[in-house]
């Protein structure tokens, strides 16, 4: 090889090299610059609360102990700056006594802030409707059965929760989020004995009365069959006592299906129809026997039928004719 282009090739490299680290630099200092005060200021928290384990000063034996961190108290970071309250820093809702490390028993005592705490009459937050979302919730079974045991954040978990109804257009992932949200303790052990001293159903054999059981589950919410509708919230809080759960396949599969004030409710506001099919909107991620008849077709099917039904009564008539 040319000594000279020899050169002329690690120079180069050399210099991609610095480019790249220049550039990645400067990428750093983008990040850093974009981040909030806020979440500057939750890295203080987040230094032992996004991790397994933290470390502190044993005052008394004058050593650093490593200790593990408890899987309630443990925060993933990126669920948090994807969710509802990633605005937020800590102290926004937890007491500001808990800037002092090691944090006193009497600040881990404090009760924890509902959601009603800060949405509660606030015009800024009408529209969502908390306030008959809490009344609602208080009538259900999760609320009149478990008491103060049973809370805004046992379902959703103020670190991570991000509505999903409203802000995807995509109704499978709505469902699957969703339905998530109630497996999280119907279907995980460790949480529910937390709520009940009842032992924990089998989801899948409680369910085997369902046709098509896997594609129920996969179409449809919990709290469709689960929950009383009420049409002025996009979402059911009332969850209903097993006895009352919906069995009847004509509640989704008919016309006036159910799925209509329920999962397609914010997608039947937000979507005109007019292609001659009854509850048109659910055609975006399924077709729904029953609930899914076209007009059109049904008004050909009856046109069609009543022609055959007039070639029968001209053949039996032409028939008679001829014979006499």
């Amino acid at each position: 090889m040319n000594m000279n282009y020899a050169v002329k090739l690690i120079k180069g490299l050399l210099l991609v090299f610095v480019l790249s680290g220049v550039v990645d630099l400067r990428a750093q200092e983008k990040a850093a610059s974009t981040r909030t005060d806020n979440q500057r200021t939750n890295e203080l928290c987040l230094n032992c609360h996004a991790h397994n384990y933290f470390n502190y000063n044993n005052t008394v034996e004058k050593k650093q102990v490593k200790h593990k961190m408890e899987p309630g108290m443990r925060i993933d970071t990126l669920l948090f700056y994807q969710s509802n309250h990633k605005t937020f820093k800590c102290t926004d809702c937890h007491s500001e006594d808990f800037k002092t490390w090691p944090h006193s028993a009497e600040v881990r005592m404090e009760a924890k802030m509902n959601c009603i705490d800060c949405h509660g009459g606030d015009e800024k937050y009408a529209k969502f409707q908390f306030e008959k979302i809490e009344a609602e919730f208080a009538l259900s079974t999760h609320a009149t059965k478990h008491s103060q045991d049973f809370n805004c954040w046992t379902c959703h978990e103020p670190h991570s929760y991000k509505i999903s109804a409203r802000n995807d257009s995509i109704i499978n992932k709505i469902i699957a989020y969703d339905n998530n949200i109630c497996l999280s303790c119907h279907n995980n052990i460790n949480k529910f004995e937390l709520i009940t001293d009842n032992a924990k159903p089998n989801i899948i054999s409680k369910h085997d009365w369902l046709p098509n059981q896997a594609r129920h589950f996969q179409n449809v919410r919990c709290i469709e069959c689960h929950a009383h509708k009420k049409d002025s919230l996009l979402v059911a809080h009332n969850i209903q006592p097993k006895e009352k759960a919906v069995k009847l396949c004509q509640e989704c599969h008919s016309k006036n299906s159910i799925l209509m004030n329920s999962l397609y409710q914010y997608q039947l506001k937000s979507k005109a129809t007019g292609l001659g099919f009854d509850n048109e909107v659910m055609l975006d991620s399924s077709y729904v026997i029953g609930a899914n008849r076209n007009i059109y077709l049904n008004k050909i099917s009856l046109a069609i039928f009543l022609l055959v039904l007039a070639g029968i009564a001209i053949h039996t008539v032409l028939r008679i004719v001829t014979k006499k």
